[in-house]
């Protein structure tokens, strides 16, 4: 296909898309009933009406705008650059998974490697403001996982979803960036390493046309991508009324399997796993336990390494071995220990500089599990 076929074949997706009022799902009433967009631009005015209102079918027949010529132009020089790719519902590149969702996007606008879109994957998601403990878990579910060869799909935000993406990096199976922004701005800000290192190693996609900045509605909305791409969703701590919970029921309604890390009953960012696992989602303590949820389907999944034999943990120090692994009071520690308040707090600080434990709000500490 030459520049200009493809030029051709593009635009009018683009066109169909900034036309006020025609939203997913009467773009897909008019692509069903005419086929491809160029179909609809050319059909007469009594056939839209059949499909949609006289005002839809007005503006269908009307000139393209101003505002969306200059964008179908910024998008056909946009794609033309190396790595970018503009995937449509006609797209043979266009991801399988997302065919089988009730509303999968017209278009996706792909920075890097969209051969991962075709890969199995595991979605793993959870709070922007997660605990170390939560961050650690993430980092390492996603690098065991994607070691296996599942690609692990996230949203790019801060918290969760930026150690599932760095963790997953590591791995053969790599990662793909679910963002809720144009495909050519970076958010979060603090993310713009990582947004570079995905697009050269691994694959940014969005719903959104380029230029789409943060706009809090299209978030949640774009989580169904997450989890149309996935096998499954891995949530890793939230809090009961949050995002997370929401690509959770969006992967239940897709038929999508749902895991969750239990965590400590006394931490606002265990209700919403605790919740979804009261709901039927599965309890996962291993990165195994996912694995061999989805052993079944016909391609098999690297095994994970065990871990040798001959390796033993250290001697945990009497003050870990107090502490447990819920949140506890220095001063309680010093009871339980026997040793004075000042001695536990020169201790706490040495065990937190060795990255055993995190210091918590109001001046609470949590033992961390590192292995």
């Amino acid at each position: 296909m030459t520049q200009h076929d493809w030029a051709q074949d593009l635009a009018p997706w683009i066109r169909l898309e900034q036309i006020p009022g025609v939203g997913p799902e009467t773009a897909r009433k008019l692509l069903n009933t005419f086929g491809l967009p160029e179909n609809i631009f050319s059909a007469s005015f009594s056939a839209l009406q059949k499909v949609v209102s006289e005002r839809i079918a007005q503006a269908l027949l009307a000139p393209p705008s101003d505002e969306a010529s200059a964008l179908i132009d910024k998008t056909l020089t946009w794609a033309e650059q190396p790595g970018n790719r503009v995937l449509t519902l006609a797209d043979a590149d266009y991801p399988k998974t997302l065919l089988d969702i009730p509303d999968p996007p017209l278009i996706l606008y792909a920075k890097g490697r969209i051969d991962l879109l075709q890969n199995r994957s595991l979605a793993v998601v959870g709070s922007r403001n997660a605990t170390t403990q939560g961050v650690l878990n993430a980092e390492k579910f996603s690098e065991v996982l994607s070691q296996a060869g599942l690609t692990i799909i996230s949203g790019m935000a801060l918290g969760i979803d930026t150690a599932a993406h760095q963790g997953s990096l590591r791995g053969a199976g790599s990662t793909v960036a679910v963002i809720g922004t144009g495909a050519d701005i970076v958010y979060p800000a603090r993310n713009r390493t990582l947004a570079h290192q995905i697009a050269a190693e691994a694959c940014i996609i969005s719903e959104y046309a380029l230029g789409t900045p943060a706009i809090a509605s299209n978030f949640p909305r774009r989580n169904r991508i997450i989890s149309g791409l996935a096998r499954g969703v891995l949530v890793i701590e939230a809090a009961a009324q949050s995002g997370s919970l929401i690509t959770a029921r969006m992967a239940a309604e897709q038929g999508r399997e749902v895991f969750a890390i239990p965590g400590s009953i006394h931490s606002p960012l265990s209700k919403g796993c605790h919740l979804l696992i009261k709901q039927g989602a599965k309890l996962v303590e291993s990165a195994q336990d996912v694995l061999e949820e989805i052993q079944h389907h016909d391609v098999p999944l690297r095994p994970t390494p065990a871990p040798s034999p001959a390796a033993k943990a250290p001697a945990a120090s009497p003050i870990l071995v107090a502490m447990g692994f819920d949140p506890v009071a220095p001063d309680v520690l010093a009871t339980r220990c026997e040793i004075d308040i000042a001695a536990i707090h020169a201790q706490l600080l040495t065990l937190e500089l060795d990255g055993l434990i995190e210091m918590l709000p109001g001046g609470m500490v949590r033992r961390l599990a590192t292995s």
